[in-house]
């Protein structure tokens, strides 16, 4: 059985407590009712309360949840959220006893790894208390492997975050031994023999029109160009839909790196075209391949962001390997060259762009405000040499067609 989960807690000893996504607009639900059951506060009036009994528990957040306690010492209650795992000490005025809603099973599931053995044979606090940064409240997919022999048991799993999974990226750590560690190879950690590349985006037929967005210009005529498929899905064809859902999932699997960058080792090896993770300027990892040593002291790297086709000059700090899982993903931004139109050979703007002089600065920047952030289409006239395609604006007209109004550029049948 696989499924998606909300990580809702880490219990001191290594428990992952789950929520199913099944389960969530039933909780909802729940919560709901509670809610409109118990208002003000909780019991005031002495009570002698019992190991194992059910309540309610008002949080800190002032929302009533379901609860059993777990230790009683005093004026203080030591209680479990049972829907969340996690446990909290609490005085008695925030509880409520009630056998109400005590015929609905918990709704997250206690869970541990499969076949994986912490060092030391207890998870250590340093390592639970990573495991918390890093899955709380995060979706994951769950495989189950082994059912408790007891029905209140942890139930075995292999957990996977951004197409990585735990047990293997945990040993990776040194904070476990996982008996099952095929696939620690795929964090990328390992340089070996491979030259591992990208893999190219299937382009639509030529002749039919499909949305885009451009992510980047080199010039007037060179773009870079994404698959749009933010509109309506029904309307789109196999490769955009494809193409959606490669995004979607390579955006969550970059959310992931994002969050265990520190863990990846820097780069060593600057081979042309090698693939790696680079920071942008934002702060944020992404996918990138090398393209040049640009300076020996300091080092300096030039790269391409390959989801989006922009250059960056780089210091080996903000280079780093990349996890081989992120490979499977084709590029999103594909390198085309737009039709119908060469630079005017009456342009008499002074200032050029210096590696394409034969355009204008001014007709760059024209062309930049007729595609940043409007949502175009486009159609390929050819695939060889180059991808050449006529793009159109939303108002279903060529984006060219403004340049030549300008008298910045003119038409090459």
């Amino acid at each position: 059985k696989i499924f998606q989960a909300v990580v809702s807690y880490i219990g001191g000893d290594g428990t992952i407590y789950i929520i199913p996504k099944s389960f969530e607009t039933a909780l909802n639900k729940l919560m709901a009712e509670i809610q409109n059951t118990f208002k003000g506060l909780g019991l005031l009036i002495p009570y002698c309360w019992k190991k194992g009994e059910a309540c309610v528990v008002r949080g800190s957040d002032t929302v009533w949840y379901r609860a059993k306690i777990v230790e009683v010492s005093g004026s203080t209650l030591q209680v479990q959220y049972i829907d969340r795992g996690y446990i909290e000490s609490i005085p008695q005025c925030h509880l409520y006893p009630t056998t109400f809603y005590t015929g609905i099973p918990p709704f997250c599931i206690p869970c541990q790894l499969y076949k994986t053995l912490p060092i030391g044979n207890f998870w250590q606090q340093d390592a639970v208390d990573y495991l918390q940064e890093l899955l709380k409240n995060e979706e994951v997919e769950i495989h189950v492997e082994e059912l408790p022999h007891n029905p209140w048991g942890k139930l075995s799993i292999s957990l996977y975050f951004g197409g990585m999974s735990l047990s293997s990226f945990m040993a990776y750590q040194k904070y476990c031994v996982a008996e099952d560690c095929q696939d620690i190879e795929k964090l990328g950690v390992f340089e070996g023999d491979l030259s591992p590349s990208y893999l190219l985006h299937p382009l639509p037929v030529p002749g039919e029109t499909f949305p885009v967005t451009v992510t980047h210009l080199v010039s007037p005529k060179e773009v870079y160009i994404c698959l749009d498929s933010s509109g309506n899905l029904t309307k789109c064809s196999a490769t955009e839909r494809a193409a959606s859902h490669d995004s979607e999932s390579l955006n969550k699997a970059l959310k992931w790196c994002n969050k265990i960058v520190k863990t990846l080792p820097h780069l060593t090896n600057f081979k042309k075209e090698l693939p790696c993770l680079a920071e942008y300027v934002d702060g944020l990892w992404y996918r990138a391949k090398l393209l040049s040593i640009t300076q020996l002291v300091p080092v300096q790297i030039l790269v391409q962001f390959v989801d989006y086709g922009t250059y960056l000059v780089a210091p080996t700090s903000r280079l780093r390997h990349i996890p081989y899982h992120l490979l499977k993903y084709p590029v999103q931004a594909v390198r085309v060259l737009l039709a119908g139109f060469k630079p005017a050979s009456d342009d008499r703007n002074v200032e050029r762009i210096p590696y394409s002089p034969e355009w204008s600065l001014k007709a760059l920047w024209t062309m930049v405000d007729c595609v940043e952030g409007k949502r175009l289409s486009a159609s390929i006239l050819t695939v060889s040499p180059e991808v050449t395609i006529s793009l159109y604006g939303d108002d279903k007209n060529l984006v060219h067609l403004k340049l030549i109004e300008m008298g910045l550029a003119e038409l090459d049948e």
